[in-house]
């Protein structure tokens, strides 16, 4: 490791904006992968006679390896380089893509998942510190507005790019070329990132607290093992122990927490943040959120090809409304409904997201098998609608109380609760879709099994949209102005490191 030097000349125009090209695309590799999976599942149980546990641990092993390693790797970003972190996390989560492309069964491709994540863990927080580090503030907001398009178009490509992935079957390799497509990207962003990325480093960096992590991920293992092999196993006596243990687990990590801040001031959680009401109330929403987004996303992917036995790129096409939807009320949501309508354009955004549900949910029942894609176009729009409305905002609203000095804390807890979360969610799948789906269906029974379960499942994503607009009534009523952040910098821009940064000489070129 070299020694940061004072602050040297920034790079050249040519180089910082490659630099960004570079760690965009690593930042779209995430988002794609994330979504990519979902439309692949029924393609990977069936191909490799994976059993739903199974199924459930090839998404809910990256979200879970993700969430307990994202505060991690930006504290080690900042102690040892980001470009060094970021390096190692793409490199890692492109090794860990041929793993997954090439895992020989279903153990292998859940093991190289839980891999994947915990890279991805270390490449995504460096995407925001490495673009503070190198775009001056006043140049920042360009940038973050590349950025939302580029989780924009994440959202509605990844559905789309693994539909006809797995449609075309391509060279006889079935699913696995969505995680093969991550090689030649990845390979190409390390020489390219390695070449033109600046080192930086933030001149007082929080220390690790990997006994924090530990506890979170057995925890968190606790809770979602008994979950997902619960229902298989019949429910033993160990799974409920084990849950109720989770809850003994995560009871010593606020005690360690609060030891771990008295010691040395850098615990895994800043647990005095939680005294901020609002703040306590969106980590809550974004938890729950997680839960729905889980629950929904991959039982929406079983329901239309496993029980309506659509095509992958029929499914992929279908979910095409959603995705624009998302992206257009999120643009609005931001730049004009918040900033006059405040924290009501959040509550109406969970009452939108609902009534979409329960839509639906209608549909569903009423059509049966015999339901088209346009037809599930309108309650997809208006869930879409609902959620762009959400997304956007959120992070403002919740930051909006906290003091500017906990900013960057508060930004990493949020994205770590959130994909907590969505493992959560993923691992109630079991309980809410595979609970009311008996074993060994005849072959005429699967399709309506997989629509019943599909309406039950849908029952509690409309019941979670319920609590999230209670728990909304806690945000301030107008979520866009930081308390203390009067300055250049919005809070959902101090992602990882709000101070100024120090960077090293200029890389040379390598090779």
């Amino acid at each position: 490791m070299t020694t940061p030097t004072a602050l040297s000349a920034p790079p050249s125009d040519r180089t910082r904006w490659l630099a960004l090209a570079i760690v965009m695309t690593a930042a779209f590799m995430d988002l794609v992968d994330v979504t990519i999976v979902n439309i692949a599942i029924p393609s990977i149980q069936r191909n490799e006679h994976a059993s739903v546990g199974q199924i459930q641990w090839i998404t809910a092993g990256y979200a879970l390896a993700f969430a307990a390693g994202l505060i991690t790797g930006g504290r080690l970003g900042d102690i040892h380089g980001r470009k060094r972190l970021f390096l190692v996390g793409i490199g890692g989560f492109t090794l860990a893509s041929a793993l997954c492309g090439f895992a020989t069964n279903p153990e292998m491709l859940v093991a190289s998942r839980f891999l994947q994540g915990g890279m991805a863990a270390l490449m995504v927080p460096q995407v925001l510190s490495i673009v503070h580090a190198t775009f001056p503030a006043h140049e920042r907001g360009k940038v973050f507005g590349l950025f939302g398009a580029i989780v924009g178009l994440g959202a509605v490509s990844g559905p789309l790019l693994g539909a006809l992935l797995t449609e075309w079957n391509l060279f006889g390799l079935e699913w696995r070329p969505i995680f093969l497509i991550n090689l030649p990207v990845g390979v190409l962003a390390w020489l390219l990132g390695r070449r033109f990325i600046t080192e930086s480093r933030a001149p007082k960096a929080l220390k690790l607290d990997l006994v924090g992590v530990a506890l979170v991920t057995l925890g968190l293992l606790m809770l979602l093992y008994p979950l997902i092999r619960g229902r298989e196993l019949g429910w033993p006596l160990w799974g409920y122990v084990s849950m109720a243990g989770a809850l003994v687990v995560f009871a010593g990590l606020v005690a360690y927490e609060r030891r771990k801040a008295a010691r040395d001031g850098s615990p895994l959680v800043e647990l005095s943040l939680f005294r901020v009401k609002s703040f306590a109330a969106g980590i809550a929403v974004q938890t729950v959120f997680g839960v729905a987004l889980g629950i929904f996303f991959l039982v929406w992917t079983l329901y239309m090809q496993v029980g309506l036995g659509w095509s992958p790129l029929r499914a992929g096409l279908t979910g095409v409304p959603f995705s624009l939807a998302v992206s257009t009320a999120a643009g609005l949501s931001v730049q004009q409904l918040v900033p006059r309508f405040g924290r009501k354009v959040l509550q109406a955004g969970a009452l939108v997201m609902g009534a979409g549900v329960l839509l639906y949910l209608w549909e569903a029942g009423h059509y049966g098998l015999a339901i088209a894609s346009w037809q599930m176009a309108l309650p997809l729009v208006v869930m879409g609608l609902g959620m762009g409305l959400i997304v956007a905002p959120l992070t403002d609203a919740v930051l909006s109380e906290v003091p500017r000095e906990h900013a960057g804390s508060a930004s990493g807890l949020i994205n770590t609760v959130q994909q907590m979360g969505n493992a959560l969610g993923l691992g109630l799948v079991a309980v809410v879709f595979y609970g009311q789906i008996g074993d060994r269906l005849a072959p005429d029974r699967v399709g309506p099994a997989f629509v019943h379960a599909f309406q039950h499942a849908l029952w509690y994503v409309a019941g979670i949209m319920g609590v999230i607009f209670l728990l909304m009534s806690a945000l301030p009523k107008r979520p866009a102005q930081h308390v203390e952040g009067a300055g250049e910098e919005t809070p959902a821009q101090a992602v990882e490191a709000t101070p100024a940064v120090e960077r090293e000489p200029e890389p040379q070129p390598a090779g």
